[in-house]
């Protein structure tokens, strides 16, 4: 079946920088992995930073839970509900034209059964109106993204560190380092790939196994502290753009910031601030009569 038949045009020369009339998708994505392009994905919670993205020409937006961190002050992405998800992401959506929209599932709303994660996905594509969604876990989730596919749901997966376990953890460890971990590792990423995932996150894996999987799959790696083999990369935005604020002034190893937004921000307030307690705010320009 062609494009033409199916109504769907190409995206252009690619995905970054491509030019397209319609929503990318997850045919796009594939595509990309036979050309051996590499794409970037930055997380987006609002309309406003998701259309600066958009306009920027970023493919993929994660909605991820790591809004409750960035967006929401907890202190960790457990206690984000589907129902904050869902409002989140349709603003994301609301907010963007081009960019192919993946919604997390959050933490309790598909470990359950292959069910449950049905009607949570279900009520984020109608809902919120994303184009595919995550959750986390290799084998242990194949049961779960296996039968969002059959349903019409792309899937992306995510391996490797998994935040949502992070009791489990126990903190924040690199993953894949000696051989029993390794293997699991590939073991759970060629699960998610069988099951009918479309692309898979690699977060905090060792830069050479993250490579192995990388070359083993058909699908795309989209890699987080995973180095630079990964067929993609993403960051969670306001710790690209230099807004997070780190204990301890300690940013993590795989954290590039490309702004220094945080500061910016702050110069912008005490700015308005001072005009306002001097008198010069509003001036006659900024005055009706």
């Amino acid at each position: 079946m062609t494009s033409a038949m199916t109504g769907h045009k190409p995206a252009g020369t690619g995905l970054y920088g491509g030019r397209s009339s319609r929503r990318l998708t997850v045919r796009d994505i594939a595509a990309a992995k036979r050309r051996g392009e590499k794409w970037p994905m930055l997380t987006a919670y609002d309309a406003m930073t998701a259309s600066v993205f958009d306009e920027a020409g970023i493919p993929v937006m994660l909605v991820g839970d790591s809004m409750g961190n960035a967006h929401l002050g907890y202190d960790s992405t457990v206690p984000v509900t589907l129902d904050q998800m869902t409002m989140l992401a349709g603003a994301v959506v609301r907010g963007t034209s081009r960019a192919l929209i993946v919604g997390d599932l959050p933490f309790g709303s598909y470990q359950e059964s292959a069910v449950q994660a049905l009607r949570s996905a279900t009520h984020l594509v109608k809902e919120a109106g994303v184009g595919a969604v995550k959750l986390e876990g290799g084998e242990r989730s194949a049961d779960q993204i296996r039968l969002l596919v059959e349903s019409g749901i792309p899937v992306m997966a995510h391996v490797g560190l998994t935040p949502q376990s992070v009791h489990a953890y126990g903190g924040h460890p690199v993953q894949g380092r000696g051989e029993e971990a390794a293997q699991q590792l590939l073991r759970d990423a060629k699960a998610v790939q069988d099951a009918g995932a479309f692309a898979v996150v690699l977060e905090l894996v060792t830069a050479e196994l993250a490579a192995e999987v990388t070359r083993s799959l058909h699908i795309p790696t989209i890699g987080i502290g995973s180095g630079a083999e990964c067929d993609a990369q993403v960051l969670v935005w306001t710790d690209m753009a230099g807004m997070t604020e780190w204990p301890g002034g300690r940013t993590p190893r795989f954290v590039k910031q490309y702004g220094r937004l945080r500061e910016a921000l702050g110069d912008a307030a005490r700015a308005f601030a001072e005009d306002v307690v001097g008198g010069a705010y509003p001036d006659e320009e900024h005055s009706f009569h």
